[in-house]
């Protein structure tokens, strides 16, 4: 009895450190997947920087009632796998409802992102949103147009008035000669 507490703290407080770093979450229910299958999904997660656990949903109900993500709780039915999503939010979504669609046995219950519960439908709405990469890259276009559009004015200021001084140069040397 002791061991199995003992064990059951452990647990907690390894998923309250993953927690910690990573407070986006989804919530899937694997009923009839193969090991096969489970490992192929964990390998592809992994690679798109999501950690992917499976926990009794008595602890994770007594974990997500202490970081303060009770909207989780009523989902908790079956069974199910936590999904911690990476940095690139998008790119996980995406990689994790990709799996559901190939293998209809995982189903996407619900998802938690930054203190707010999601749907489904939320869920494939960012996945549907271009990678971290993708959207800096178009933030820094966008900041370098203007620039550029400024630095042409000024340049094209600049250029006109060295031709107004060549030109008054050649009027000087033609009043000399």
């Amino acid at each position: 009895m002791a061991t199995n507490k003992a064990k059951k703290s452990l647990v907690l407080e390894k998923m309250r450190e993953v927690l910690k770093e990573n407070r986006n979450v989804v919530l899937t229910e694997f009923r009839g997947i193969t090991v096969e299958q489970m490992t192929d999904l964990r390998a592809r997660l992994r690679k798109a920087g999501v950690k992917l656990k499976v926990v009794k949903n008595s602890l994770s109900k007594k974990l997500f009632q202490e970081v303060g993500m009770e909207a989780m709780v009523p989902f908790l039915k079956g069974p199910l796998a936590v999904g911690f999503l990476g940095e690139d939010i998008s790119a996980s979504s995406k990689t994790l409802l990709e799996y559901a669609k190939q293998n209809e046995l995982l189903v996407v219950r619900a998802a938690f992102m930054d203190g707010k519960l999601l749907s489904v439908e939320g869920l494939k709405a960012i996945a549907d949103l271009p990678s971290r990469e993708v959207l800096l890259t178009m933030l820094v276009s966008g900041l370098q147009s203007p620039l550029r559009n400024l630095l042409s004015v000024f340049q094209g200021t600049t250029r006109k008035l060295i031709y107004a001084l060549q030109a008054v140069k050649t009027e000087k040397e033609k009043k000399a000669a």
